[in-house]
């Protein structure tokens, strides 16, 4: 039988060196290009979240520099980093107002609002009303009243009063009670209370206020 038609084992060429560097060449270079076409993303630097935000807080006047942590609340950096304790933690979600500081004269829940938030705002707390020893007419209007009687919602009181009469300086009873009606008394003195507005509001309007 003829061998003619049967296929032997296949010869291997030798190669040369000029094809093995040529061969070494272009793998190195495919190499790169796919490497190039990949390249490894950078993680963003973080920023070490135990470290403490620096804000400057304008209190009653002054300017507080402080380090506090992004979910520290006004609320609590008034009273424990501060020592101001007129601002009152009832709630601490935003329904009962005693809470209630003003920011750029506007009336807000400090329980609700994160320190790093009244950066760049004028801060008012309760202490902040009265004159050294005088007490503001408003604070005045409260005691003549009898607008408060356990004293624990009254700060909160006479704050959303003072943010309502910087808003409307002659409100009727009804935008009296509508502008009072985010802060709650446990004692039931709204009676009093809308009174003692009403009376600190006559007093600014006839230039009695101070």
């Amino acid at each position: 039988m003829s061998d003619r038609g049967k296929k032997g084992p296949r010869e291997e060429q030798p190669v040369s060196r000029r094809g093995f560097l040529t061969t070494l060449s272009t793998s190195a270079a495919a190499v790169a290009v796919v490497g190039a076409a990949a390249p490894a993303a950078a993680d963003p630097p973080r920023k070490d979240e135990s470290e403490p935000t620096r804000i400057v807080l304008n209190v009653n006047g002054r300017k507080y520099r402080l380090g506090v942590e992004p979910r520290e609340t006004l609320i609590s950096v008034l009273r424990e980093r501060l020592g101001l304790i007129g601002a009152k933690p009832g709630c601490e979600r935003g329904e009962c107002g005693a809470c209630t500081v003003l920011l750029d004269g506007a009336t807000r829940y400090s329980c609700m609002t994160l320190a790093v938030e009244a950066q760049d705002k004028v801060i008012t707390t309760i202490e902040g009303l009265a004159q050294g020893e005088e007490l503001s007419d408003l604070q005045k209007a409260f005691i003549h009243e009898d607008g408060y009687q356990c004293g624990f919602c009254t700060p909160g009181q006479v704050l959303a009063a003072e943010g309502l009469l910087r808003k409307n300086p002659k409100p009727s009873l009804d935008e009296i009670r509508l502008g009072m009606s985010g802060n709650l008394c446990r004692c039931g003195a709204y009676g009093h209370i809308f009174k003692a507005v009403q009376k600190a509001a006559s007093t600014r309007t006839s230039g009695g206020a101070q």
